[in-house]
């Protein structure tokens, strides 16, 4: 199956468990055809078909609940229950069961593509070692969150540099258009287990977001409360694209589950109600781009982050890490250079092949 018929029958499976938000899904195809990242952040899909076909031996490793559409914009932060400041992985969209390699290589590849943009200082090699180091020391210890208080003073200085201002965060909240549609009912319970206070009034707002969920209704709710506004945001949920790519396998949504599973201080304003994600829209719930970051060290430093980052998540699947670290072992230093080498070659020749498909017609 070529990407341009993976596309269309992955589309149309999604159209079946969701109303599709079609004027989307042609903003999300042009953004595809615009650069090799945008193309794999929009094409976990593709990943999930053709990882196992490019990299079959690593198909077989063990297998944990994995992140699935992991890439380098796949962090950022939230505040937890007692205020703190927390970084870590902000999107469960496409988690399932995979062998615990396709986060890694994935990871990889992301860094990588973004490299070949001229927006990171890395290489392969490079890429690889930090990773591999980075996963393998969080697997050590039994995981870690990032916590930015006493710790990580580092990357809490990044963070904050990287917030959202208030004022531009809440004006641009404004800013945006009230939603022509009616709120679905399970939407609406959704949203109201997060208000602060039973029948507050709201206003219901269209918001566009991401790129791999494009087409995914969603609906946000403007709340004033206590002389501020609250943003509540509820999103269509659907089983991981891992369950179009293997028909044979489970179909339910893992996101709450790898919520509660993984080591983590979780945003306590995300939760899965039924077939909705809901969440807190927030001025400290932002990403630390990579790209802003000046030098290889401080690209690096980040870069051992999520791997450790992605151990943290592995390590929610507990009976399997024994299997995880014994495969570890096992593997020349090599494999995950090797990999990623290979599948950054195949998300190319699709990127290409899509990008063609676009300028003709």
């Amino acid at each position: 199956m070529d990407v341009l018929t993976a596309t269309k029958d992955f589309e149309s499976w999604v159209g079946r468990h969701i109303p599709v938000v079609k004027g989307q899904i042609s903003d999300k195809h042009k953004s595809m055809a615009e650069d090799p990242v945008q193309f794999l952040r929009g094409t976990f899909y593709r990943w999930a078909q053709l990882f196992p076909e490019v990299c079959p031996d690593l198909a077989k490793t063990p297998l944990v609940l994995a992140v699935g559409d992991l890439h380098i914009a796949s962090f950022g932060t939230w505040r937890d229950v007692f205020g703190r400041l927390i970084w870590g992985i902000d999107d469960f969209d496409e988690a399932y069961p995979m062998p615990y390699t396709s986060d890694l290589v994935r990871l990889a590849v992301s860094a990588v593509l973004d490299a070949s943009e001229g927006e990171i200082k890395v290489g392969l090699r490079n890429v690889s070692e930090v990773i591999l180091e980075g996963y393998v020391a969080g697997l050590k210890v039994g995981g870690e969150p990032f916590v930015l208080e006493e710790r990580h003073k580092w990357l809490r200085k990044m963070a904050l540099d990287c917030l959202d201002a208030p004022t531009v965060f809440w004006k641009n909240m404004a800013a945006l258009p009230s939603s022509r549609s009616d709120v679905p009912g399970d939407a609406r319970k959704a949203l109201a287990r997060l208000l602060p206070s039973p029948r507050l009034k709201y206003r219901v707002v269209r918001r566009v977001a991401g790129i791999g969920s494009l087409g995914h209704p969603r609906y946000v709710a403007l709340v004033p409360w206590h002389g501020g506004q609250i943003a509540l945001e509820a999103k269509a949920a659907i089983p991981s694209a891992c369950a179009w790519a293997s028909p044979k396998g489970p179909s339910r949504i893992y996101y709450q589950v790898m919520l509660d599973e993984a080591v983590r201080c979780p945003d306590p304003f995300v939760r899965l109600c039924g077939k909705w994600l809901v969440r807190q829209l927030s001025p400290d719930s932002s990403p630390i781009e990579i790209e802003t970051m000046s030098g290889r060290h401080d690209q690096d430093k980040l870069l051992h982050a999520m791997a450790w980052e992605t151990a943290n998540v592995h390590l929610g699947t507990a009976r399997a890490m024994r299997r995880v670290i014994g495969d570890l072992k096992n593997r020349s230093g090599k494999w995950l250079r090797s990999a990623a080498n290979d599948m950054a070659k195949a998300t190319l020749k699709d990127w290409k092949e899509w990008r063609k498909m676009r300028r003709s017609s």
